[in-house]
């Protein structure tokens, strides 16, 4: 009976990164033995234990047949006498088919050490193709390790995978869980690219794939593609350490755009609307937590309002944060800001080699002070006004909150509604 470190934590030590959790395989041993050391079985598909001391999990050496399709459709064989090479052979990637023994000896049967120094990812083998779950896994490993590139056979095996129908068998548990670590990441936008590159991206996630090739105004969009743009977004929103919930609004705040009519290209007026649909079928169709469905939603509806926030009535910036429900969740409404700003930020450098990345955003804190604003309007003090006509209540304390974000120095303006357009056709557009 014999214990190997191995997966992840052997590839992040031989790359220099912190290890944050190790995984043992163990050759040699029956459940049983592992029981009459005191280890505690956890596994459901296979035998995996956890031990007695650490509660590091260990699996026992196993190899596995494909007998259905999907990530569900494996048979396991666990015995004494699986080899280590054997067990390592069924894994993903050569850099995560190495194991280390007790003292530091490396098993690396697959080039793994090689693929890490050239950082390429490459399949160890062609069981590669029988869990679609693989082709998300490299795509976060991408976001990950944003220096490594993909094996070329490996690229050909993805399409192959995607052409086949294997991803359309992945649950959408666990399409969203892989999806939602990568987008945590640093680089989101590689795993954006590797699924679009293979042709996964256009079965988990069609309403995003269509982004690419649709044109912007070069004047506020000097990347002009959207698929572009949207991957500048995702990183940045990644750069500045925000949560899930605003990386996945970020991702989602445009989605209409590939739904506007190609004869107004590059306009897309309304597109804010009609991201909604292909957001709520998106985050239906993937079981998207409703935190972030409701921040993507709200996002794509109004982040055409928020560029123009300065130009806005108060009226129109009251209405704003009632329909934001600001009032109730100010952080909920400040998140959506922070998306905004990042599809400000998320944008190639212009002609004048202007980056849009350090100019001034000034629309987030005028609203939030707007926000503060109407905030300190005492609505109970307003409802006892009017206590005699209650059906008044409601329009009274907005108007003392539109009174108050006047006071605190809103545009008069009377020459804007606040309705969804195109605000990157106008010449006043601050995005």
């Amino acid at each position: 009976m014999k214990s190997y470190v191995v997966g992840g934590a052997v590839r992040d030590a031989l790359l220099g990164l912190p290890v944050q959790d190790r995984d043992w395989v163990v050759v040699g041993a029956t459940p049983d033995d592992m029981l009459r050391q005191g280890f505690r079985p956890v596994g459901k598909d296979f035998p995996v234990f956890l031990h007695p001391a650490t509660h590091e999990e260990y699996a026992l050496a196993r190899t596995e047949r494909k007998t259905a399709p999907g990530y569900h459709g494996f048979v396991f064989h666990t015995d004494a006498d699986v080899t280590l090479e054997e067990d390592l052979v069924r894994r993903d990637l050569t850099i995560n088919a190495i194991a280390r023994a007790d003292d530091g000896a490396l098993t690396d049967p697959f080039g793994g050490q090689a693929d890490i120094r050239d950082r390429v990812f490459r399949h160890v083998s062609s069981a590669f193709a029988e869990d679609p779950v693989r082709i998300l896994r490299l795509a976060r490993f991408a976001a990950r390790l944003a220096n490594f590139t993909v094996a070329p056979e490996t690229m050909a095996l993805m399409r192959q995978m995607a052409l086949q129908g294997e991803v359309d068998a992945l649950v959408p548990e666990r399409v969203w869980q892989e999806v939602a670590r990568g987008l945590m990441e640093a680089a989101p936008s590689r795993m954006l690219a590797v699924l679009r590159e293979c042709g996964a991206l256009a079965r988990i996630m069609p309403e995003l794939d269509k982004l690419w090739g649709v044109p912007q105004p070069p004047l506020h969009h000097p990347e002009v593609d959207t698929g572009v743009h949207m991957m500048l977004v995702i990183d940045y929103a990644a750069s500045r350490g925000f949560d899930l919930a605003v990386r996945f609004a970020a991702l989602m705040h445009d989605l209409g755009k590939g739904a506007t009519p190609p004869a107004a290209w590059p306009s897309h007026h309304g597109h804010e609307g009609l991201g909604l649909k292909l957001i709520e079928t998106l985050c239906k169709r993937l079981k998207v937590p409703n935190e972030c469905r409701e921040l993507a939603l709200m996002t794509a509806r109004e982040h055409g309002n928020v560029s123009r926030a300065e130009i806005l009535r108060p009226n129109t910036i009251v209405a704003l944060f009632e329909r934001c429900d600001a009032f109730r969740k100010p952080q909920r409404f400040e998140q959506m800001l922070l998306a905004s700003e990042c599809d400000f930020r998320g944008r190639g450098v212009d002609a004048a080699d202007d980056d849009f990345r350090t100019r001034p955003y000034p629309q987030a804190p005028y609203l939030l002070a707007a926000l503060q604003a109407a905030r300190a309007v005492n609505a109970g003090e307003v409802a006892s006004r009017h206590v005699d006509k209650p059906e008044r209540i409601r329009e009274a304390v907005h108007a003392a909150r539109v009174r108050a974000v006047k006071a605190r120095g809103a545009a008069p303006h009377d020459d804007d509604d606040g309705a969804e357009g195109d605000h990157e056709g106008r010449p006043d557009a601050r995005l």
